[in-house]
């Protein structure tokens, strides 16, 4: 069967196939795919009416709900695309994708229960984001909507009160479709742009590939759909014609809930994310309808939270992503032992995909099992990010292979298995290190809760350091651990200093807090210093 190219196009299909299916369950909103489909259409004739036309951005801050997906499908319709904000980011964050992205709209919602939207927006400089022209207003509460918001015309966006219109078709598959943001670094995350195209193929290999398309499938959406992770789980569930569960944000209590209620058989999300719902629950196997689960590391203790999940019949495996290649790209085989099957990488769910791994130092291209930089091709690799064509063209090659920054190996079957971030990679004593075999060794050591490791410069050279967090009462003998480290480590693997810190700084995504390593390597680097 031919892959289709467009959202609308996917639409249309299950509308055809089955319209009274369901498509999202949104709290107590049982959502069909007909009934989607009227939402679109509206909302397409409103954004028209408001003035959107192709080739416009409207900057989407909102929580899970399926007026995110019907201003995500409407926008497809006619040519736009939708800059996905994610709901933690504070007002800096939110003025600097308003200005870089060049939104004419902001759709949001002023009320939500756990987000002060108002006072986040009371801080962003208005005068930042000199393309946006209106501000939209979803379920505004009680009293009328203000007559601006940021300086901007205020309107309300309410489904229910749409009328019955629609708009001329007018989006392309080569349309910009979506905009996600990167991680970010000191001068700002890049916009990373999705065609309509790499959207919807990727979709719909996530699908074939995942399992999707059995029978008795229903995916727990509760991923921030302003994540690349969250967004392409569920549209792979809709690529299948499968139901979603919305989730407005993760509780663990309401999700273990969610999947008894509704038999949920597909769940990704991360590792921080699958301790807390197996912590809220007894059994051996608590949740017997899953069948396949995802997650990403975030944490060091990642690895035990797989093999615990598996012990209680929880079928949880590593997988891969990114902004610019797409989440779900990769799964690890159930199949697998219990130490490989939950590590991140695993085979494409694009049967297309080709990965190839080059070494760090010297460029060449590595065999398998051999570590180095990871890359990847792809037809639903991004498109480029938004006017910086300095840093697409440093990201993606003559040939089309997208250059990850991570660091990874090939496995003889063609599947690999991700280690870290190019960043985070040690070059010790010649060879490449990855600091979480330093961090396993430490940790096994009484008194130790948990260990970072990044690589410095000492007297020229590049030697590891340590950050550890003790246990309540335990008190740092660096001598003793370094010893203990030594005994089962080569002499270069050892860190030349260890150091007891309270907390690891982090940084909040879409996904979950990330481990913000390049600050604990300045931190190495002031303490060398005033030593």
């Amino acid at each position: 069967m031919a892959l289709l190219n467009s959202p609308t196009e996917l639409l249309a299909r299950n509308l055809r196939l089955a319209p009274d299916a369901v498509a999202f369950i949104d709290g107590e909103r049982v959502i069909t795919y007909a009934r989607f489909d009227g939402m679109c259409r509206r909302t397409a004739a409103w954004l028209t009416a408001r003035g959107i036309r192709p080739g416009d951005k409207v900057a989407v801050w909102l929580v899970n709900r399926v007026e995110w997906l019907a201003l995500y499908f409407a926008l497809a319709r006619i040519g736009a695309a939708l800059v996905a904000v994610n709901t933690r980011y504070r007002s800096h964050e939110v003025e600097y994708i308003l200005e870089r992205s060049g939104a004419r709209m902001l759709v949001l919602e002023l009320n939500f229960r756990s987000i002060d939207f108002p006072a986040v927006l009371a801080k962003v400089n208005a005068q930042a984001a000199v393309a946006l022209e209106q501000v939209a207003v979803l379920n505004p509460g009680e009293g009328a909507v203000p007559d601006t918001v940021l300086g901007k015309s205020a309107c309300t966006f309410d489904l229910a009160l749409l009328p019955d219109e629609d708009a001329t078709v007018t989006g392309t598959p080569d349309s910009l479709s979506i905009l996600f943001t990167t991680s970010g670094t000191t001068s700002g995350p890049k916009l990373v742009m999705h065609s309509q195209r790499t959207v919807v193929l990727h979709s719909q290999r996530v699908a074939a590939g995942y399992g999707f398309e059995a029978e008795g499938v229903c995916l727990l959406g509760v991923l921030p759909l302003c994540g690349v992770f969250g967004f392409d789980g569920v549209l792979g569930a809709f690529a299948a014609g499968k139901p979603v569960v919305l989730m407005e944000a993760f509780d663990a209590r309401t999700a273990a809930g969610l999947i008894a209620r509704h038999q949920i058989t597909h769940l990704f999300g991360s590792d921080e994310m699958f301790r807390r719902l197996l912590d809220e629950v007894e059994g051996e196997r608590p949740f017997p309808s899953l069948r396949v689960c995802g997650y990403a590391w975030f944490q060091p203790w990642a690895e035990d939270i797989g093999r615990q999940a598996w012990r209680r019949g929880v079928p949880l495996v590593g997988l891969y992503g990114s902004s610019e290649v797409h989440a779900l790209f990769s799964l690890q085989r159930p199949q697998l032992d219990d130490s490989e099957r939950v590590k991140g990488g695993g085979l494409p769910c694009n049967p297309t995909a080709q990965i190839r791994i080059r070494d760090i130092d010297t460029g060449e291209l590595l065999p398998a099992d051999r570590p180095g930089a990871i890359e990847i091709r792809a037809d639903s690799n991004f498109v480029g990010y938004l006017n910086n064509p300095q840093a697409t063209h440093a990201a993606i090659d003559a040939e089309g292979f997208f250059a990850t920054g991570d660091v990874g190996y090939l496995r003889q079957d063609g599947s690999f298995v991700y280690q870290m971030r190019q960043g985070d990679a040690m070059r010790l004593g010649g060879f490449l290190v990855s600091p979480a075999e330093i961090e396993d060794v430490l940790k096994e050591q009484p008194g130790v809760q948990d260990c970072q490791v990044v690589g410095v410069d000492i007297d020229d050279q590049v030697r590891c350091a340590a950050f550890v967090i003790l246990d309540a009462g335990a008190v740092l003998d660096e001598a003793a651990l370094k010893a203990a480290a030594a005994s089962v480590l080569a002499a270069f693997k050892v860190p030349a200093r260890i150091w007891a810190v309270e907390s690891f700084p982090r940084t909040q995504s879409a996904n979950g807090d990330k481990i913000q390593r390049a600050k604990l390597r300045e931190m190495a680097t002031q303490r060398l210093d005033e030593a």
